[in-house]
């Protein structure tokens, strides 16, 4: 993927209100990128334009060298609200890019309950949303977004509602998942404000100012995984990010 020069801006009342300025970077195979910035700084609007969900003002954001667009199946998003249909069962959410996509309906049952068992949800198939916690219910939003096995899978803050030991050991699953060869997805591509949480996962940072969000830095993290968060060299680098943002 790339995102060349995007830009966004709202109008209102004849103002223009820029949230996104000059934004570029690259995405290639095996990359697990994360975007930070202070609130405000477009980085969930940033997520949306890549996914093809909003346009931007100016620029433009390839896949695979077309232009993006909403329904690529070969790019999914995980939200940061779950998204889940409460009258939907958890196989039914799950199955739902799938049952859009056309897939046979026992096709679609067998991919959604290998993704519902990768996320760790087996005998869980005829829950309910209701029924689930919030750690459960952003698992199956996981496998959702899995099933449709994309190439680059976008992830909006989607650890932030979540207590912080669910939410830990969500990333070391995420982690798990990317590795893995037979699974989905090639790239990931994850909007965070936590800066620990970024230089955990990813291998990339993009740092935003605040609005109009201009890439201000691109830091290759070069940790060995899996990381120590307690290692002077982990701090070293969330030390770093810290004061490009502040």
């Amino acid at each position: 993927m790339q995102v060349k020069d995007v830009a966004k801006s709202f109008f209102e009342n004849g103002k223009e209100f820029k949230v996104l300025d000059l934004v570029r970077f690259d995405l290639s195979e095996r990359d697990f990128v994360c975007v930070v910035g202070p609130s405000g700084s477009g980085k969930s609007t940033l997520l949306r334009i890549i996914v093809g969900l909003e346009k931007p003002t100016a620029g433009e954001v390839l896949f695979e060298g077309e232009p993006i667009r909403a329904d690529n199946p070969q790019v999914a998003m995980v939200f940061q609200s779950f998204a889940l249909f409460p009258w939907l069962s958890v196989e039914q959410n799950v199955e739902l890019g799938l049952e859009a996509k056309g897939t046979p309906l026992e096709e679609r049952r067998k991919i959604a309950r290998k993704f519902i068992d990768a996320v760790g949800l087996t005998g869980f198939e005829d829950a309910f949303p209701r029924e689930l916690s919030g750690g459960m219910k952003q698992r199956v939003g996981i496998a959702r977004a899995l099933a449709i096995e994309p190439l680059l899978l976008c992830m909006d803050e989607p650890f932030s509602s979540l207590d912080p030991l669910t939410a830990q050991n969500l990333r070391d699953e995420i982690l798990q998942l990317w590795t893995n060869p037979d699974l989905p997805p090639k790239a990931v591509l994850m909007v965070t404000h936590a800066i620990e949480e970024a230089v955990y996962m990813a291998d990339r940072v993009i740092v935003l100012s605040s609005r109009p969000g201009r890439m201000i830095a691109e830091l290759e993290i070069d940790l060995p995984r899996p990381r120590n968060r307690k290692e002077p060299e982990f701090y070293g680098w969330v030390d770093e990010i810290y004061s490009l943002i502040v």
